[in-house]
């Protein structure tokens, strides 16, 4: 394990983005999407993605420093492409719309389609609640089946997540963000790097056999080398057996058939949907009743005995605002593998061995 110091590898991404194509701006943002993830411990979608995100640049799967084209533009309901750019450049675009809709009509939907990777929700549900908005977002990802449904063994989903995010004044956000499987891909690529391994049964192989070995979703692959998910037989499992895959069910149809970039399917490019309703609870809340009964009753949530091997009963968000605050003082944990991918990606567009170093501190 190796642990870097959170702007030393923010600069350092930042280079490896920007030596793959994109402009200064674009490549720290990427990097600073990808670490702030990691630093909120979802390490599924942070600097794990930069060996694949580079990969997708150099193919002509993402295009660099893209702008997104608004198809449909109404007082509250904006349609927008995003043209298979980094998501982290397209969805800010497009969140900024749904929120400047939203804070003019009280309400407002968003949709987006054909965007690249756009790594943790909970960043947009966080960047609609600095403005005192809830959000309420069902995403997939064309292009990547990876999850069996309920009763059956076959690839038919995609991870498909699900978030909401709800303002309190003083406080951080209430953010609900998960995936609808069991474990985001992510976090099978964490595990085959070396890092935290699966939970029991998370996987299933074609003849349904449960079990927590990547090779499952990724075939044979090297320890710092690519994944393809291509390249295995298995599936991850929806969580919570037939209500996960039924929420599941609703992202593909919500996320990906509404928006246009189509439910989940393998023949195409791969791409990220959106679905985005945003509600702004002052003008449906005239006698300000919500933040006073958000605070009393998450209290009231929180406040309960608790189980056998638990310190407190938490909410959505808290973990991530403490693993937060942790790895900004101490640093981000990466596996020797994760660390090993990241920098063969750096040495292959030209980075120093000196400029390695100085990341590892």
């Amino acid at each position: 394990m190796i642990t870097i110091n959170s702007q030393k590898l923010i600069g350092f991404v930042a280079d490896i983005f920007a030596r793959a194509g994109s402009s200064k701006a674009e490549a720290e943002r990427i990097a600073t999407y990808l670490t702030t993830a990691n630093l909120t411990g979802h390490d599924s979608h942070g600097v794990i993605r930069v060996p694949k995100y580079v990969g997708w640049v150099q193919d002509g799967s993402i295009v660099p420093d893209q702008k997104i084209k608004v198809e449909v533009d109404t007082p509250s309901l904006a349609v927008i492409d995003g043209g298979f750019g980094y998501g982290q450049t397209v969805t800010p675009q497009a969140v900024r719309i749904g929120i400047d809709k939203c804070k003019a009509n009280g309400v407002a939907v968003m949709t987006l389609k054909n965007s690249g990777h756009l790594g943790r929700v909970g960043d947009w549900a966080e960047m609609a609640a600095a403005e005192r908005l809830i959000s309420i977002h069902f995403v997939n990802a064309a292009g990547s089946v990876l999850v069996a449904p309920f009763g059956g063994v076959a690839r038919k989903l995609s991870t498909a997540p699900y978030c909401v995010g709800i303002p309190r004044p003083g406080q951080g956000p209430v953010v609900l963000d998960f995936a609808t499987s069991l474990v985001a891909e992510g976090k099978v690529m964490v595990a085959s790097r070396g890092g935290k391994i699966l939970p029991k049964g998370a996987l299933i192989s074609e003849d349904g056999n449960l079990n927590e070995d990547p090779h499952e979703l990724y075939g044979p692959y090297d320890p710092t080398g690519p994944r393809n998910h291509a390249l295995g037989t298995g599936a991850i499992r929806a969580f919570g057996e037939h209500k996960g895959s039924g929420l599941a069910l609703i992202c593909e149809l919500l996320g990906g058939a509404l928006t246009g970039n189509g439910a989940t399917k393998t023949d195409r490019r791969f791409a990220n949907g959106m679905l985005a309703i945003y509600i702004d609870p002052k003008v449906v809340d005239p006698a300000h009743f919500f933040d006073g009964e958000v605070a009393r009753y998450i209290a009231y949530f929180k406040d309960s005995k608790l189980a056998q091997g638990h310190d407190a009963v938490l909410i959505p968000g808290e973990p991530e605002a403490a693993m937060r605050a942790e790895r900004g003082k101490n640093g981000i944990p990466l596996t020797e593998e994760t660390w090993g991918s990241i920098v063969a990606t750096g040495r292959a567009l030209g980075i120093d061995e000196a400029a390695i170093k100085a990341a590892e501190g």
